[in-house]
This record gives C-alpha cells, sequence and structure tokens, in this order.
C-alpha cells in the first residue's frame, strides 16, 4: 500500500510540475522580430534580400512573417521558406516517457526537440530537395494574445485532471518507392508531383511524432538517452543529442529510412573514411550520411573570432544547421543577418498530435516567426550537421569544408578538422563518456596544445 500511496503522489507531483511548465511556455508571446533592410539574410545555404531597388524607407523593418505591411525584395520568398522548415516544440499530453510518468517534456526536452528540428532538416533535403517549401506556408496565422492565454489556461485545468494517456495506435505512414506514389497519384503529371512530395512532407513529420512507436520521436529518444546515463527530465547537451541522434537513425526500421546513416565525429575530428563504409567495411556508395560534428566554440563563452567560421558554415546549402543555444535553453540555429544569429524556438509548449491518422494536421509542426539572437550570446558548446546525398558528394563537401576551416589570422584554431583514415585507427571514442560527449575539445593537428579539462581555452 505505501509504494502504490508513494507512486500516486509522485504522478501528482509530475501533474503540477507539468502543470506549470505548460503555463509558462504557453504564455510566452512572440514578439516581433526586427530584420534589416540593407543586409542580406542567410537561410540554410539560400540568401535574401529584404530591400527593393527603389525603397527609399527606413534601414530597419519589424519583420512578423506575415505582417501584411511588410512586402518588399524577396522578403516572401523568405517567409515561405522558414514556415515551410520542420519546427518541433515542447508537447503535452501525450503517453508516458521511457521510465518516468513523464507526459510532457516541458521546461527540459528543448534540445532534444532542437536536434529533431536538424534531423527533419536532412530528411527535407533528402526526400524534398532544398528548394521545396510547403504550398501552405504563408497560409500559417500567428496566435494572438487572447487566444494564446485562454489556451494555456484550459491547458492548466486539463493537465490536472487528466488521467495519463494510453499509448496510441502504431503509426501506418510508410513512404512508397516513387513511381508507385506517383502511379496512385490523381491528375496532371503537375498534380501527382504536388500530391507525392506532400505525402513524404506528411510521412516526414509523422516520424517525429510523440509516441512510443515514432521512429525518431521524443519517446525513442529518450529511451536511446537512457543507455547513456540520462532521464527523462534531465538536461540534455548537444553532443549527447548528436549521438542519441545517430542511434535513432541506425535503429529506425520504416523502409523509408532504409539506406541513411548518421556519423557523430570525435574530438572535434572527422575521419574521412568513417561515414562512407557500412558495417561490412566496404564502401557504401548509395548510402546517404547525416554528419554531426560536436563542437565547443570558446571557453566559458563563446569567441567572437568564431563568429565568421559560424556564417560561412550557415552559409552552405548542404548544412542543415546547428543545435545550441544559450545556457540550458536550447534552439536550432538556421540563418544570420549581420551579427545575429536566426534561429527556431522549441520553447512553446503545444498539444499532442496523434501522426497515426492519415490526415493529421500539420499547422502546429510549422513555425511563422524566426527569432534572431546576437551570436554573443550563443553557448560555445554545439553541434554542427550536414547532409550528404551519396560518396561523391561526401568527397565534394569534404574538400569545400577543408577551405572554410583553414585557419585565420583571428581563427587560430579550427572548430573542428577531417582527416584521411577511420576512427579505430586513432581510438577516438576510447572511454567515451557522457560528460566527455557533452564537452569536446578544440585541437589543432598541426601541433600539441596545452588543454584545460576536454577543451582548448583560446
Amino acid at each position: 500500500m505505501e509504494n502504490k500511496g508513494s507512486d500516486e503522489v509522485e504522478k501528482l507531483k509530475t501533474k503540477f510540475l507539468s502543470a506549470w511548465h505548460n503555463v509558462k511556455y504557453s504564455w510566452a508571446l512572440k514578439s516581433k522580430t526586427s530584420f534589416s533592410r540593407n543586409s542580406p539574410v542567410l537561410l540554410l545555404g539560400k540568401c535574401y534580400h529584404f530591400k527593393a531597388e527603389d525603397d527609399d524607407s527606413p534601414t530597419e523593418a519589424c519583420c512578423e512573417p506575415f505582417d501584411e505591411d511588410f512586402v518588399m525584395g524577396n522578403v516572401e520568398a523568405f517567409r515561405k521558406d522558414f514556415a515551410s522548415r520542420v519546427w518541433l516544440t515542447y508537447r503535452e499530453e501525450f503517453p508516458p516517457l521511457p521510465g518516468s510518468t513523464l507526459t510532457s517534456d516541458c521546461g527540459w526536452g528543448c534540445m532534444l526537440r532542437a536536434g529533431q528540428m536538424m534531423l527533419a532538416q536532412a530528411l527535407t533535403l533528402h526526400f524534398l530537395g532544398r528548394d521545396w517549401t510547403w504550398p501552405e506556408a504563408l497560409a500559417l496565422q500567428p496566435l494572438d494574445t487572447q487566444t494564446w492565454t485562454t489556451t494555456a489556461a484550459k491547458r492548466l485545468v486539463a493537465s490536472l485532471e487528466a488521467s495519463l494517456q494510453s499509448s496510441p495506435g502504431t503509426s501506418d505512414h510508410s513512404l512508397l518507392p516513387v513511381h508507385q506514389a506517383q502511379a496512385q497519384a490523381p491528375g496532371s503529371a503537375e498534380e501527382a508531383d504536388a500530391h507525392l512530395k506532400e505525402m513524404y512532407h506528411s510521412t516526414l513529420v509523422s516520424w517525429f511524432g510523440d509516441s512510443p512507436s515514432a521512429q525518431l520521436g521524443l519517446h525513442r529518444l529518450v529511451r536511446l538517452g537512457l543507455t547513456m546515463g540520462k532521464q527523462a527530465g534531465d538536461w540534455y547537451g548537444p553532443a549527447v543529442v548528436a549521438h542519441i541522434l545517430k542511434k535513432a537513425v541506425e535503429e529506425a526500421m520504416d523502409p523509408g529510412l532504409a539506406g541513411i546513416t548518421a556519423y557523430v565525429s570525435q574530438d572535434c575530428t572527422g575521419m574521412k573514411d568513417d561515414p562512407a563504409v557500412d558495417k561490412t567495411g566496404y564502401w557504401a556508395s548509395p548510402e546517404t550520411v547525416i554528419i554531426l560534428i560536436p563542437v565547443r566554440l570558446g571557453g566559458e563563452k563563446t569567441n567572437p573570432d568564431y563568429f565568421n567560421f559560424a556564417k560561412s558554415i550557415l552559409s552552405l546549402e548542404y548544412c542543415i544547421g546547428i543545435i545550441g543555444g544559450k545556457p540550458k535553453q536550447a534552439c536550432y540555429f538556421v540563418g544570420f543577418q549581420d551579427d545575429s544569429l536566426i534561429y527556431m524556438d522549441p520553447h512553446y509548449c503545444q498539444s499532442f498530435v496523434d501522426v497515426s491518422t492519415s490526415d493529421f494536421p500539420l499547422q502546429s509542426y510549422h513555425c511563422a516567426s524566426p527569432k534572431k539572437m546576437p551570436f554573443s550570446k550563443m553557448d560555445p558548446s554545439c553541434t554542427i550537421g550536414f547532409y550528404s546525398r551519396d560518396v561523391q558528394d561526401y568527397e565534394r563537401i569534404t574538400q569545400e569544408l577543408s577551405k572554410v576551416l583553414q585557419p585565420s589570422a583571428k581563427e587560430k584554431y579550427p572548430a573542428f578538422t577531417f582527416v584521411q583514415g577511420h576512427g579505430r585507427d586513432y581510438d577516438l571514442s576510447a572511454s567515451l563518456t557522457p560528460e566527455k560527449r557533452e564537452w569536446p575539445f578544440i585541437r589543432d593537428p598541426r601541433r600539441t596544445v596545452t588543454t584545460a579539462g576536454d577543451f582548448v581555452l583560446l
């Protein structure tokens, strides 16, 4: 009886904590983000200009993505591009997470959500291409204050009264071969292509659903985190999340994810031969590789000398972004303007969506509002991601990145390096604890340097 009573108390505590987080993160109001009309905006390798040729208006403007008064240059293309990226945020009222009674990740799951967004971008490139945009992106409407607070209040009451949710049915989403999907699509070739892309879009989002059966969902990531000493409710750093994403991709059983692999560099060193080799030791040229590189761009604070490096990385179309953020507050960096980073914010609590249905709503998986943050406020610990479609693409990427990584007068040490060979040749992963995964060091391959802890202080 005592154990049963203790369990009930823990469940009640969990409900109250979840309720508080739901209110806290549901009442956060979206503010308009200011963009300069005179400076280009880079978004995952795409460049946008907001100023029209004959525009003589002031140089600063507030850019709420669907503000009808702000239409100039090719800003509409930026709005559509940004709103088409998959947005994954806190959720509530989903089935209990592995090893816990938690039914919400509010307040602690932001880095996992940021990692999901980066992985979703890689899969978007793989299935839809960089030029794809969601047809309904410009129809998204930001919530007004009244709707926001009313919804939050309802969530508070519901979260205190609701019982634990049961697990939803297994998703029946699966990707057919392209020719079969096109054959089943109705209408003209153009309509068939649009139907096919929307099918890929919804299937991709369903992989990140909040249920135990979702291939890349929060439940799967938390379960994998348990093997690294992480519990639901713990803080997950960007390096640990990189390793969790790698395992999630490896274990994914959906046929649509076959032939996709993930690679995580060790000690800020990418081994050129590792990602392109399959489990048998042979070159796996058909395989797509998602490359994740945990780095630390400075000591206690981010070294400002690395901002040009970050700009160069985010200017590459095969870059899938950077996960990091402020201390204990993660976000997904997707671009920049001048000295500010543009990011997608997971700190908004939304209700559980059952993605096992064929027509589940997609609106809550896309964001209408970009946010900006000065580079100086960025936490130095982050993970950078890249997408490589095949071996030839991978060779091109490593060659281009090697040029970007050339040390300059300011940047004495590259953020990471590529070297020839396999990780097993250097034993870089030996005794890799969760703590060391969180503190990858920056090293110069040309010489020995003095380190403090697990990284070089610049």
